[in-house]
C-alpha cells in the first residue's frame, strides 16, 4: 500500500513539473519570433511601443568636405644633396645641423693629390697645344703650296685636335671643383678644393667630419630651403573625383591649434599602393620657420554637391560600422540590417555612398525613426 501512494505521489510532481516548463516556454517567446542574424521581428505592442517611421533615399544639396592627413614638404630645387665630384679628405667645414647658409658660401674644404695632378696635367697640355697649333698651321701653309706630303698635314692636325681636347676636358674638371684655370696659368697650383653651396637655406643634415675621406657617391651635406614649403596630403582615390584645383584647405600642424590655409595646386595622376593620391596644396604666406615632414591634418572643401541622403536618425553605429534598417515584411513587421558607407554630413542628413549596390534588389523603404531601438531589439534576441 504504502509503494501505491508513493508511486503516485512522484507521478503528479512530473505532471506539474512538465506543465511548468511548457508554460514558462511559451511566456519566453511570446509573441517575437526567431530572427535571423541581420532580421528582427516585432510583435504589435513592439511596434506601436517604438513608433516606428519609413522613409526613403532623398537626394539633397550637401556642402561636401574631404578630411585628410600628410605631410609638410619642399620642391625638389629646394633641397639640395651636397657631394664631392672628386673623392677627397675633408679639410675644414663650420657647418652645424640646423645652421642658415647663403648661396655661394663655403660648405666644405677638401684636399688630395689627385688635384695637384689634374692641375699639372692641364698646364702641360695647355704648353703642348701651343705647340701643334702653331705646327698645324706650318704643315697648312705647306699643303696649300704642294711643298709637303698630305699625311704630314693630316698627322699635325690629329694632334692639334686631339690636345685641343683634352686641355678642354680638364678646364671642365677643374671648373667642376671650383678652380679657376686663369689661377693656374699664372703658377697658382692648389692642393684643395672648396665646395659651395648652390641655394640659400638651412643645414639638415651633417654627414662629414674632419679628415674624413668622401667618395663622389657620398652625401655629405643637406640643404633644404624652406622659403617655399608646401602641403603634400593624401587622398584616397573614392574621393579624387570631389577635388579640384584652387580648392580651399584648411590644415592644422600637429604641433599647432590655429588653422593655415592652403589651396589646392596640383592633383596627382598615380595611385599608391595604399589607395591614396598626392594633392599639392600652395600654402597662403610663406613661413621660413615651417619644417619638412611635419604631419598635419586637413579638409578640403569641395563645395556643394547633389548626394542621396538620410536623415542622421536613420543611421545606428554599431562595432565602428554604419548600419540601416530595411523593411523586409511590412504585415509581420520585420527589418533587415544593412552595413552602409557614410560621407559627408549637415543640416540633420548624411550622405549614403554606396545606395545603390547596398540597397538594390532590397524594398526602398527605410526606418528613419526608431532604428536604434530596433538595434537594441535585434541585439537581445542574439544574445
Amino acid at each position: 500500500m504504502k509503494y501505491l501512494v508513493i508511486t503516485c505521489f512522484a507521478f503528479s510532481l512530473f505532471a506539474c513539473s512538465s506543465r511548468s516548463d511548457k508554460s514558462t516556454m511559451s511566456n519566453s517567446t511570446g509573441n517575437t519570433e526567431p530572427s535571423k542574424t541581420n532580421e528582427v521581428t516585432l510583435s504589435d505592442e513592439q511596434f506601436k511601443s517604438i513608433g516606428i517611421e519609413l522613409g526613403s533615399i532623398e537626394t539633397r544639396s550637401m556642402s561636401g568636405n574631404i578630411k585628410v592627413h600628410g605631410v609638410l614638404d619642399v620642391p625638389p630645387q629646394n633641397l639640395v644633396s651636397v657631394s664631392a665630384p672628386l673623392g677627397g679628405f675633408v679639410k675644414s667645414t663650420d657647418l652645424l645641423q640646423g645652421m642658415r647658409i647663403k648661396k655661394g658660401q663655403t660648405v666644405v674644404v677638401l684636399e688630395h693629390p689627385d688635384y695637384i695632378q689634374l692641375q699639372q696635367d692641364y698646364l702641360e697640355s695647355k704648353s703642348q697645344l701651343e705647340f701643334l697649333e702653331q705646327e698645324y698651321n706650318r704643315q697648312l701653309d705647306l699643303s696649300k703650296e704642294n711643298v709637303n706630303a698630305l699625311k704630314s698635314l693630316q698627322q699635325a692636325k690629329s694632334n692639334y685636335f686631339g690636345t685641343k681636347a683634352r686641355v678642354e676636358g680638364l678646364k671642365a674638371k677643374l671648373k667642376l671643383i671650383n678652380i679657376d684655370p686663369v689661377e693656374i696659368e699664372k703658377g697658382e697650383i692648389k692642393n684643395t678644393m672648396s665646395i659651395i653651396s648652390p641655394i640659400n637655406g638651412f643645414v639638415s643634415q651633417v654627414n662629414v667630419n674632419l679628415g674624413m675621406h668622401v667618395n663622389p657617391t657620398d652625401i655629405m651635406f643637406r640643404i633644404v630651403d624652406t622659403d617655399h614649403v608646401h602641403a603634400e596630403a593624401q587622398v584616397f582615390e573614392k574621393d579624387i573625383p570631389k577635388l579640384k584645383i584652387g580648392q580651399l584647405a584648411r590644415i592644422t600642424l600637429t604641433n599647432e591649434t590655429k588653422e593655415r590655409i592652403a589651396k589646392v595646386f596640383l592633383i596627382g595622376k598615380e595611385i599608391t599602393p595604399e589607395r591614396t593620391v598626392r594633392v599639392h596644396c600652395h600654402l597662403e604666406g610663406e613661413d621660413p620657420n615651417l619644417i619638412p615632414n611635419t604631419y598635419f591634418s586637413a579638409v578640403i572643401e569641395t563645395g556643394s554637391n547633389s548626394v542621396s541622403a538620410l536623415p542622421e536618425s536613420a543611421i545606428v553605429n554599431f562595432e565602428g560600422k554604419h548600419f540601416v534598417f530595411v523593411e523586409k515584411d511590412a504585415t509581420k513587421h520585420t527589418y533587415e540590417l544593412l552595413s552602409v558607407t557614410t560621407g559627408a554630413s549637415g543640416d540633420g542628413f548624411v550622405e549614403i555612398e554606396d545606395q545603390k549596390n547596398t540597397f538594390e534588389g532590397c524594398k526602398t523603404k527605410i526606418v528613419i525613426r526608431g532604428a536604434f531601438e530596433l538595434l537594441n531589439v535585434l541585439k537581445n534576441v542574439e544574445e
